[in-house]
């Protein structure tokens, strides 16, 4: 397993290792004990599995509050995503800054997103299928977000012609000057 910084050190790539023959392939995604090794303490209490059909699906960026914070572990099983960590940690040097990783079926590659941090991703491939592992189950009641196209974040989406498909819920975040509950 392989663990790079980003420009923002508590956001993580995480590689594992792929084996493969004539077969197919077979990887260990996730392993506590190696990553207690590795000092990446996380207990993963939900797995989530999402399924976008068109490329531009937008999802994000979402936030839980505590004592619902999650942690997040991201990555494509099929497909292609950028993937956008935004900092709304208040006394952190790197607040409001974000981090974009693609993550894709191919790479491999996993985003390990902290408490602290917005969330989303945009589909760059059809019939992309993401799967994320959180350290909180899902509370509606903490169930907090930021608009994906706050130009005071200024996340360069690559979007197709006519933008991005979103929920109706996406559609009304908050800017992020006005968004609540921001971390300390």
């Amino acid at each position: 397993m392989q663990v790079e910084d980003t420009d923002i050190p508590a956001v993580k790539i995480v590689t594992p290792k792929k084996f493969g023959d004539d077969r197919g392939f077979f990887s260990e995604v996730y392993n506590r004990s190696m990553w207690v090794n590795l000092g990446l303490n996380f207990e993963f209490v939900q797995d989530n599995h999402s399924f976008s059909a068109a490329v531009g699906t937008l999802r994000g960026l979402h936030f839980q509050t505590p004592p619902h914070a999650q942690d997040k572990l991201v990555r494509v099983a099929r497909g292609r995503i950028l993937d956008v960590a935004v900092d709304i940690r208040r006394s952190a040097p790197t607040f409001g800054r974000y981090v974009a990783v693609e993550l894709s079926a191919e790479n491999w590659r996993q985003l390990l997103v902290p408490v602290g941090f917005a969330h989303g991703f945009v589909t760059l491939e059809p019939d992309t299928e993401v799967l994320y592992k959180t350290t909180a189950n899902y509370s509606p009641a903490h169930d907090r977000g930021v608009a994906w196209d706050d130009a005071d974040i200024g996340v360069s989406w690559p979007l197709p012609l006519g933008g991005p498909l979103l929920s109706d819920k996406d559609k009304r975040w908050p800017r992020f000057k006005d968004t609540r509950d921001l971390f300390g």
